[in-house]
Formats: C-alpha cells, sequence, structure tokens
C-alpha cells in the first residue's frame, strides 16, 4: 500500500512541475508572424482531459481547435495562418463547422495557407476544409484521389442468420431504418429512399462549396470528379490545388517569418487580445447515446447521462451569472426515459436555451434539443428521426448449434416476450407495439410543444426519416443554419444583448475529479495499443451504441451506422 501512494505522490510531483513548467514566462508573439496548425484526428466534442492537454497527447477538444482559430482571427500579430491537413475523423457537421471558421479567418485579413499531407482514399474532409483557404498546396508525394463521396451502411440479418439468431423489432415508421441494421441483409425501399435524399443534400453542399471557392461551376466540378483526378500534378492541372512543394518550401516562399506552434500559440490568452465580456453563457455538452445515469466528461466513449447533463443545466440555471445556455449535442438518441429526463430539464429554464447541433443529433438527440428556445444546426448535420423501435433478438437457432437446451417456464399470456429462446408471440408483439406506439405518441407531443408545429406537421417528417440540417430548415425542425458563433449570437438576441458584445462561454464539465482524468489518459494508451481504432467505423459505432442498453429496450436512434466520406 506504501509503494502505491508513493506512485501516486511521485506522479502528482511530476504533474505540478510540468504545470509549472508549461505556465512559467509569456508567451512574445512577434508582429507578422506565422501561425502553423496541424489539424489531424478526432477533435471530440466535450470538455478536453486537463492532463491529455498538459502532456500534449491525444486531440484537443472540437471547441478548444474553433478557438484557437478565432484567436488568431482577432490577433494582428499573426500575418498568416498555414493549416497542415492530414488524416481527420469528423463528421460533416464539424467539417462544415471548421471550414466557416477558416473561411472567416481569410475574410478578416490573414493570409490563409493549406498544405495537404495526406494520403490514402475517401479523405475529402480535407481538402474542402483546405478549399477554404486562399492558396492549396500539396505535398509531391501526397495521394488522394478525389472522387467525389461514398458511404455504405451495415447490416447484420444475414450474420445473425448463419449463427441461428432471429432478430424480432417493432418499429414506428418505415424510414426507422436502425431497426433494419440489425435484422434484415439490406435496405427497404424506404431506406434507400432516405439514403439518397441524404447523399443528394450533403453532395450539393459539397460540389457548391468547392466550385464557388475554386472559381468554377458546379456543373464543371461534378464533370471533374468523375475524371478522378489522383497525383498532385493531376490535382493542380485540375485547378483544385495552386501549387505543389514540400512544407519547408513554403516556408521559404513566404520569406521565413517568425514560427508560432499551435502549442505555443494556445498560451496566448484572449484577455491579451482586447477580449473583454460583458456576459457569461454556459456551454452544456450533451456528446454520445442519450443513456441513464451519470457518465464521466472526459470519457473517449461519452454518453449523454441524462442525470449528469440535468445536473449541469440546473448548475448553469441556477448561476446567476449565467444569461444563457448553449447546449452542444453530438448524439445519435438512445433511451426514450433519459431523453425524457433531459427534455423537461430544458422546458423547465427560464433562461435562453439555444441547440448547437454538431454532425448528428437525432432521434433521442433531436428529442432533447427540440425544447431549446432556438435550434441552430449545420447543413450537412443529421438530425430529425422522430421514431422509435425496439429489437427482440432470441437465440434459439444458436442454442441449437451448441448443443443447449432451454426449459422456458411463463406465467401470463404475454410474459414470452422476456424469454431469450423463443420467437415472440401475437400478444407478445401486441405489448411490443403497444409500448413504442406510446412512445412515438410522447415524441410528437415533445416536439409540437417546443417547435410550435402542429402534430400532423410533425408526424409528416418524422417516421423515422433522417434530414441533414438544410432539408431539416426547409421542415421548421431548426431555426437556421450555422455552428456555435451562430448559436451564441441566437443567445445574444434571446438575452438581449448587443451582437457585437464580447461573451465568455463557460463549460461545465461532468466530472473533474482527477483519477477518471488519469484513468482516460491511461486508456488512451490501451487503445492505442491494441489498435481499437482499425475496426471498420460503421461497426464500431453500432457496438458502442448498443453496449448501453438492453434486448427488448424501445430505442430513440436513427440509421446513424451511414457514414458518408
Amino acid at each position: 500500500m506504501r509503494g502505491k501512494w508513493r506512485w501516486f505522490i511521485a506522479l502528482g510531483v511530476v504533474l505540478f512541475a510540468l504545470l509549472v513548467w508549461r505556465g512559467s514566462g509569456g508567451t512574445r508573439i512577434e508582429s507578422g508572424s506565422l501561425l502553423v496548425i496541424t489539424l489531424e484526428g478526432a477533435y471530440p466534442e466535450g470538455v478536453s482531459n486537463p492532463l491529455l492537454s498538459l502532456l500534449d497527447a491525444g486531440s484537443p477538444s472540437f471547441v478548444a481547435e474553433l478557438s484557437r482559430l478565432r484567436k488568431a482571427q482577432r490577433d494582428e500579430r499573426i500575418e498568416t495562418v498555414l493549416l497542415r491537413l492530414r488524416d481527420l475523423q469528423l463528421g460533416w457537421g464539424r467539417v462544415e463547422e471548421l471550414r466557416n471558421t477558416i473561411k472567416v479567418l481569410g475574410e478578416s485579413g490573414k493570409n490563409t495557407i493549406a498544405l495537404l499531407e495526406q494520403e490514402g482514399f475517401g479523405d475529402n474532409a480535407a481538402y474542402y476544409l483546405a478549399s477554404a483557404t486562399q492558396r492549396v498546396v500539396i505535398t509531391p508525394a501526397a495521394h488522394n484521389p478525389f472522387v467525389g463521396l461514398a458511404g455504405e451502411s451495415l447490416y447484420l440479418g444475414g450474420l445473425f442468420e448463419k449463427i441461428g439468431v432471429k432478430v424480432d423489432y417493432e418499429r414506428i415508421g418505415r424510414y426507422k431504418s436502425a431497426a433494419e441494421s440489425y435484422a434484415e441483409t439490406g435496405p427497404s425501399d424506404a431506406t434507400r429512399e432516405m439514403d439518397e435524399a441524404l447523399f443528394d443534400s450533403i453532395n450539393a453542399i459539397f460540389v457548391q462549396n468547392i466550385a464557388s471557392a475554386r472559381g468554377m461551376s458546379p456543373d464543371a466540378l461534378r464533370a471533374l470528379i468523375d475524371t478522378g483526378p489522383t497525383t498532385p500534378e493531376e490535382l493542380r492541372d485540375a485547378g483544385l490545388v495552386d501549387a505543389i512543394a514540400w512544407y519547408d518550401e513554403v516556408l521559404d516562399e513566404l520569406g521565413d517569418p517568425p514560427r508560432v506552434s499551435a502549442g505555443r500559440y494556445d498560451e496566448v490568452e484572449f484577455a491579451d487580445l482586447d477580449f473583454s465580456p460583458e456576459a457569461q453563457f454556459a456551454l452544456v455538452y450533451g456528446v454520445g447515446p442519450v443513456v441513464t445515469g451519470q457518465g464521466n466528461a472526459y470519457s473517449n466513449n461519452p454518453a449523454l447521462a441524462a442525470d449528469t447533463v440535468v445536473k449541469n443545466l440546473k448548475r448553469a440555471a441556477k448561476d446567476d451569472d449565467i444569461e444563457a445556455i448553449v447546449f452542444r449535442v453530438n448524439s445519435p438518441g438512445g433511451s426514450p426515459l433519459a431523453s425524457d429526463l433531459v427534455w423537461r430539464a430544458i422546458h423547465a429554464i427560464e433562461k435562453p436555451v439555444v441547440v448547437s447541433m454538431s454532425d448528428l443529433a437525432a432521434s433521442g438527440g433531436y428529442y432533447v434539443a427540440s425544447a431549446a428556445d432556438r435550434i441552430v444546426s449545420q447543413p450537412g448535420t443529421l438530425t430529425g428521426s422522430i421514431g422509435v423501435f425496439a429489437l427482440r433478438p432470441y437465440f434459439g437457432g444458436l442454442y441449437q448449434k451448441l448443443g443447449l437446451g432451454t426449459s422456458p417456464v411463463t406465467r401470463g399470456a404475454r410474459a414470452d416476450l422476456l424469454l431469450s429462446g423463443e420467437p415472440l408471440s401475437d400478444a407478445a408483439r401486441d405489448v411490443l407495439k403497444r409500448q413504442i406506439d406510446s412512445i412515438y405518441e410522447k415524441f410528437l407531443a415533445r416536439v409540437e410543444s417546443g417547435r410550435e408545429l402542429e402534430r400532423d406537421a410533425i408526424d409528416a417528417v418524422g417516421r423515422g426519416r433522417v434530414w441533414t440540417g438544410a432539408q431539416a430548415l426547409e421542415h421548421g425542425l431548426v431555426d437556421e443554419l450555422g455552428g456555435l458563433h451562430e448559436a451564441v449570437l441566437a443567445g445574444k438576441k434571446l438575452a438581449g444583448l448587443d451582437a457585437e458584445v464580447d461573451v465568455a462561454l463557460i463549460e461545465y464539465a461532468a466530472s473533474e475529479d482527477f483519477f477518471e482524468q488519469l484513468l482516460d489518459l491511461v486508456a488512451l494508451g490501451v487503445r492505442s495499443q491494441l489498435g481499437l481504432a482499425q475496426i471498420p467505423a460503421p461497426l464500431g459505432q453500432m457496438a458502442r451504441t448498443l453496449a448501453h442498453f438492453e434486448s427488448g429496450q424501445p430505442l430513440l436512434l436513427p440509421a446513424a451506422w451511414l457514414e458518408i466520406r
């Protein structure tokens, strides 16, 4: 025991020393400086783990990266921002928000340059971000075929059939296709229709914005995509990049100005840039599957845990210094009970509440958002999916293959709903159906109350259908398009503040326990060693989400496993 405590004390001394070292001395930025930022990785939503930040481990939070760029925008000493773009793991909501921030940075008078340093298929996000800069450069060895968008959904029904598992399900809405992912071998006609519409919407945004940035028509860009330019030379000749050069050659071209790394620039305080906030807004996160109970703010597999989120919302609501709340949602949904608990907490808040949607705010994620005073979504955010389903697998075939016998005993005409080895009887299926009917009606009522839309209008765009943010705006499911910046502007208006007033965003963390931060740091290293990032993304997402729920539990989940690359 003594040795254990010595280890913790030694670790504490080391971390304290690092903290003092990192915080010591001023940060001097020369006029005409070049800020170099490498964009790669996942940029998770939520509060950054202080230990990860201290040790320069893992990606900074998404909001931290946005703040870094916004800070550079205000800093007159920064003349040029060079973005080194590598492998990015972001959904289209965050990609769009980051791109808009980069675009505004250039429009503010900064010289913006993108250096593409990635290789491999499907890294459309990196080029999409690069297209927002004033000059796009690609390294000679980079290879990223520009062939358009693609995505695929997984259907596990055939796999389950091979091992003797059958999945019964009930759902509201022919578009509630998440159930099909587990029970069928392919999409229904309705699911295919929805997927095509989602792709059409996101592709239109993708093509229009790149074409506009590169000075060509959308039709010309589509024709160019069909040719599939691949090599740096082909990309340059097609007008998609401006030059081919190494990093040091880019620096030489700029005249080797005073260089500032991203880590060093993080030590610059907003207060040093004449940032004088006249108000404070709370920033509360709702990230991951919606579940009951408590969650860890620093987890690398977060959940929108109702008890934790409600606690943070109530803390912000009671704080006299907080004038509005921005609720950042990045969630595929999950538990109807947990969704309703969060909805009720938001509905009861007397201060302005603005939802800022990230990559995904669908089904249960939309349920909790619908109580807000204003909803802001990115054009490529996946949202809506007003519907419900329940999965009830039974393993009789698997038991037979394994030589296992069962001896079911029930009391009650519908109690076979609770068995694992028997298919549903008609009576038990009726129970399941009535349960999800009830949840769907409550979902409609919650949206009707929050959005001031008529029930029939909500039902017409509900039935499980997923929409992009651009489509959701047309149907009245969101109020405006934009990101965190636009959400803060909306909060200012609701709070009666001038649009030009500086506002400080105060993050409300679920937990600030030192040992939870430390365990998260250890988990990061373990996952890196095990190579868990190599699991196919849709399969990994399915597994992580369903791990939170039980068989037969009604779920508010969309067809979230469709990854558009």
